[in-house]
């Protein structure tokens, strides 16, 4: 007893010292690769999960009996970081997602602080719990490559780093193999992902480490079909907006 109890306490010790810091990385840094347009039109199978009206396919993340409490004009929705992360009332599992966003063209700070968003592609719980790719303004913007935008964050850093000025609208295009979990919890195989930026390739079918983790490191645990998550992020720059986003369940 006395064994397990001071292992307990080395662990919670060890866990209290871990720092943010201790998971950046920092170089090398990605290539800059100008994209070229990029206008990808949804099939005709695929499900529209914000087509500019409103966001009856959202809740809020911290209370799903909450609609999701975000600003709608304009055909664009914008993050409203008061109202907190909002998710998909439906759960999804393998899929082919389609999104676009932009950061204010007078966005303001600087490295995690300027314009910072994430889409989880998996939620699991409130908060930031889930598999992140972030978002953040990653034109002429230094910051540790593991937390740029196409990273998965504090995971895989992205293979290029094609940007658009602030202003201009941005797309991702993700392919994604949610993990599957044995009946006593353990993992059969591990979640896998593949991302378009702007057309260009910067994650090719990576096998994630575990939900995506701000301290210390990633692992899994048990769950099943999931939301998909969009991050209002605690920086105080000016908030980012989205539109055109849908889904091809696979």
């Amino acid at each position: 007893m006395i064994v397990l109890l001071a292992g307990s306490f080395f662990m919670a010790q060890a866990q209290q010292k871990a720092k943010p810091e201790d998971t950046e990385v920092w170089e090398p840094v990605p290539e800059v690769v100008k994209p070229g347009q990029v206008n990808i039109e949804a099939p005709a199978d695929a499900v529209f999960l914000f087509n500019g009206e409103n966001l009856d396919q959202w809740v809020s993340t911290n209370d799903r009996s909450k609609s999701a409490g975000w600003a709608v004009s304009n055909g664009v929705m914008t993050v409203n970081k008061q109202a907190g992360n909002i998710e998909t009332k439906e759960a999804f599992k393998d899929y082919q997602l389609h999104i676009e966003w932009r950061i204010p063209e007078n966005i303001n700070l600087e490295g995690q602080s300027r314009g910072n968003s994430g889409i989880f592609l998996a939620s699991t719980g409130k908060g930031d719990a889930g598999y992140e790719l972030q978002l953040l303004d990653s034109y002429n913007n230094k910051t540790y490559v593991n937390g740029m935008a196409g990273s998965i964050y504090k995971q895989f850093v992205p293979l290029a780093n094609p940007a658009r000025k602030p202003g201009e609208w941005q797309s991702y295009d993700i392919f994604w193999k949610a993990p599957e979990f044995e009946a006593d919890g353990s993992l059969k195989s591990p979640a896998r992902v593949t991302v378009l930026f702007n057309g260009v390739l910067v994650q090719n079918n990576v096998e994630l480490l575990g939900p995506t983790q701000y301290i210390g490191k990633p692992s899994y645990k048990k769950h099943g079909a999931a939301p998909i998550k969009l991050q209002a992020h605690g920086d105080k720059s000016e908030p980012i907006s989205f539109r055109n986003i849908w889904i091809r369940e696979l």
